[in-house]
This record gives C-alpha cells, structure tokens and sequence, in this order.
C-alpha cells in the first residue's frame, strides 16, 4: 500500500517481490491487486487490475506478406495467431549464413542450460547439441545481421543477447523446453537482472537439414522444418510480459544431416 502510494509502478513491484525468492510471482500480482482494490474502495485509485494492461512489445510488421529491410525483401510464410509463431523467409542469404558458420569454425563446445537452482551453466541430458557464441561487435556479417532483426522486430539491438549458434549432428537434439526465464526460480533471477524477461526468439537456419531437426511444438502440433536463410520468431510472454506456457518447443533429433541454427533472443531492457 505505502509503494502503491508512493505511484510504485505494479507491474515493477510484481517482479522485485518475485525476484526477493519470498513470493511467487502470482502471490505478488494477487497481493497488489488486493491493495489496489483497497485503494479503490478508498476512493484512491480505479478498481481494475493493472495486470491487464499491455506492455511495450517487440512485434513484426504482418500488414504486408513482404517486408523491406535494410537490403533485403524478408517473407511473411507462416503465422500462427496465439501464441504468435511466424515463419520468415530470405532473412539471411546463402552467403551471410556460409560466414556465420565460418566464424565460429571450431570454437563449438557442448552445449548447457541453465541451472533451476543456482543459474550456472550445466551440461543436460536433453541437450545434445554442441554450442558457440558470438559476441556483439565481435563480425561485421553479425553486426549487420543483428540490425537487421533489430528492424524487423521493432525492438532495440542492444536488448538482444549474443548470438548463440547449436550445431546438431546425426541423433543430436533439444528436448522439450522453454526459452522465458522463470521468475520463481532461484537459478533464473540472476539472469533477469542483467536485461529482463526473454520476451521473444528468433531461430536462425543457417543450413539445409538432409531429414529431421525440426522446431516441434509439441503442445500446438506444429512442427517447422530447417531451411537455410529463413527465420522463426514466437514470443515467449504475454503482453504483460509474464511467461507464455504455450510456449513449450524443442529441437527435433536430427536424422540426416548437420543442422546449425543462431539464437537471438530480446529482453525487456538493455542486456548486459
């Protein structure tokens, strides 16, 4: 109530008690709208939820099946509504994804996830991929790529992560998972505090796949195939930026082939 006096942004409350570790993120969004409803019955503030209220969002341009940026023509192929799942095509050229690949050479190590507990990076079962990074300023190819995305989702470069590429051979996979940090894991926190919420992805094909290596969502049905130069984006949040459970994929294991994609993923605020 004092915070809420003192015109504390709700939302900002709602995820610094999630974060503290005392409270779940719906226990805080259930208490502030008790006081809130206090507040109304005061005559202090309006009686509805502000969880209801949209945030500030990356989202791509679908008025047109074609959308111009920078040097390219980037295709709308595929859109699926809710959650928002969109397949784009031309986004790289052959060329751009042949010296992606090329910078990294041999710097792939195994792949890891994020610990529930303590967030270090740990080796996991259900991801058997091998994984490099490219850091911001680090190519120019990724510099230019990384404006490119930045345009089409409407969202600042510097709120993105470092490319992060997986390289999958013959049986390797990720098993279903989720991209969005969890704010009521211990693990998760310290990642949220250097940029926010993961509020959205784009997957980066950089090769062919001979058979398998899909994108399966399992829980919608939908599975996306590799194609190299296309693109697949979903948002991992609402728009309150609160976690999308529908939002549950993994990579296919590959069955023929090498598949090599590029991860960036955009936070709520500048990622450092």
């Amino acid at each position: 109530m004092e915070n809420l006096a003192r015109a504390c942004n709700p939302l900002d409350m709602a995820n610094s008690m999630a974060a503290s570790g005392q409270h779940s993120m719906a226990v805080a969004r259930a208490a502030i709208d008790e006081a809130l409803a206090l507040r109304a019955a005061e005559g202090q503030a309006p009686a509805a939820s502000v969880f209801v209220a949209p945030q500030q969002m990356p989202y791509i341009d679908l008025e047109r099946n074609l959308i111009a940026v920078q040097d390219r023509m980037v295709e709308v192929l595929f859109v699926l509504k809710q959650p928002q799942i969109i397949l784009l095509g031309n986004v790289l050229s052959d060329e751009e994804c042949d010296a992606i690949v090329a910078h990294c050479g041999t710097r792939y190590t195994r792949s890891t996830v994020t610990g529930e507990a303590d967030g270090a990076s740990v080796v996991h079962e259900g991801r058997t991929s091998e994984m490099a990074f490219i850091q911001r300023g680090e190519a120019e190819v990724a510099e230019r790529i990384e404006q490119r995305l930045a345009a089409l989702a409407h969202w600042p470069a510097e709120c993105g992560e470092p490319f992060q590429l997986q390289k999958y051979g013959v049986t390797q996979e990720y098993r279903p998972h989720y991209d969005w940090l969890d704010p009521d894991s211990s693990g998760h926190r310290s990642h949220l505090a250097r940029g926010g919420q993961r509020l959205a992805t784009f997957i980066l094909y950089l090769s062919d796949v001979e058979q398998g290596g899909g994108t399966v969502f399992p829980g919608l049905g939908l599975e996306v195939y590799p194609k190299k130069g296309s693109a697949l984006w979903f948002l991992n949040t609402d728009v309150n930026h609160q976690p999308d459970k529908q939002t549950l994929h993994g990579g296919a294991p590959v069955v023929s082939g090498t598949k090599i994609i590029a991860n960036k993923w955009l936070r709520q605020g500048r990622y450092g």
